[in-house]
């Protein structure tokens, strides 16, 4: 039995979705009815079905195996068994079965998750045309960016506290159930279990706008710090709704974090000169965030402030935001209760 096998046969998200309708474009007799490509990636297509058995919508992600000596691409192996680790979280994208099966005579292999209308980035793009987003009935009463950045947090406090790097966080990885107001990390291909000590990975992690600065300097021993940079970089967008750090290659990406924040300096960076890509930078002063960032109050600059901070292990964890005063007025049992299936069916 090999890693595949072992891990789809012993998974307790392992579910067979039962059904007979032919699939348009090949997609397999795994649960639909209706059904439509709602995303495109590396590996292959993400659409939206309907398992007959229970009227439930799901996200259908299809897996090219085309070359089968190859197996299965270790992103796919590696999102899998993460996936399962973090299953206990309401604000990780629940995986309900693994189905592989063949197309044409060729090996395919399809991940089944829960469906939610949408991510965050296209969330934003369709509700952040005013001075605030409209809050959908029904949904707490609370603002819409403490709300979603909690949810945020805490599942990547969730992944940290398990090992779990996720690596890519960015708006469009992550999904948004908009009736309720409801946040999941998603995509979690790039993810991967840390240790301590920290080891080497690989260079080449996360969109650039959402990369932290030591990556972009080269560094290969990195750990959580660099999710958390993310987080700010997407709390940011939230608040200008419009992209933090929308660099074009790794050099004006630095560029733009450098005159927003400053240039670094072993004085607030200790050991920043010795990164891999240091070199001699023109030297910018840090701008004030709440010149900035003029409707967001000291609180939440703050947060943002220590999100972004330079030095690595001065960066606030996911543990702690979770605790930050930003916080401090939200009901966080009434946001976890939006996960209760009675209160999505009231909403539905």
């Amino acid at each position: 039995m090999d890693q595949y096998e072992k891990l789809v046969r012993t998974s307790p998200a392992r579910k067979r979705l039962e059904g007979q309708t032919p699939a348009v474009d090949s997609i397999p007799a795994l649960c639909l009815r209706s059904q439509e490509k709602i995303g495109e990636g590396t590996y292959g297509k993400v659409y939206k079905a309907k398992d007959l058995n229970t009227g439930k919508l799901v996200a259908l992600k299809k897996t090219r195996l085309e070359m089968e000596e190859e197996g299965v691409p270790s992103t796919t192996l590696r999102e899998v068994s993460l996936l399962l680790m973090l299953s206990e979280s309401n604000h990780i994208v629940k995986l309900l079965a693994v189905e592989h099966t063949e197309e044409n005579g060729k090996p395919c292999l399809y991940l089944v998750f829960e469906y939610l209308q949408t991510d965050l980035k296209k969330w934003m793009d369709r509700n952040g045309k005013g001075p605030a987003y409209p809050i959908p009935k029904n949904v707490i009463k609370v603002r819409h960016k403490e709300n979603l950045l909690y949810q945020l947090v805490k599942g990547l406090a969730h992944c940290h506290k398990h090992g779990v790097l996720h690596r890519d966080l960015k708006p469009q990885n992550l999904l948004v159930d908009d009736s309720i107001l409801c946040l999941k990390i998603a995509d979690l291909g790039l993810g991967r279990a840390f240790s301590i000590p920290v080891k080497s990975y690989t260079h080449e992690i996360v969109t650039l706008w959402y990369r932290a600065p030591e990556v972009l300097l080269g560094t290969t021993h990195y750990s959580t710090p660099v999710d958390m940079w993310s987080v700010g970089c997407i709390f940011a967008e939230l608040v200008r709704k419009q992209p933090l750090f929308p660099g074009d290659c790794e050099l004006q990406q630095l560029l733009h974090i450098f005159k927003l924040l400053g240039t670094p300096s072993e004085d607030n960076w200790p050991g920043v000169t010795k990164l891999r890509d240091w070199h001699e930078w023109p030297q910018w002063h840090p701008q004030d965030l709440s010149r900035i960032f003029p409707t967001l109050e000291a609180e939440g600059v703050d947060l943002l402030r220590r999100m972004l901070d330079y030095d690595p292990a001065k960066r606030i964890s996911a543990k702690e935001a979770l605790k930050h005063p930003y916080f401090v007025d939200l009901d966080k049992d009434e946001i976890d209760a939006l996960e209760n299936p009675e209160i999505r069916n009231r909403v539905d």
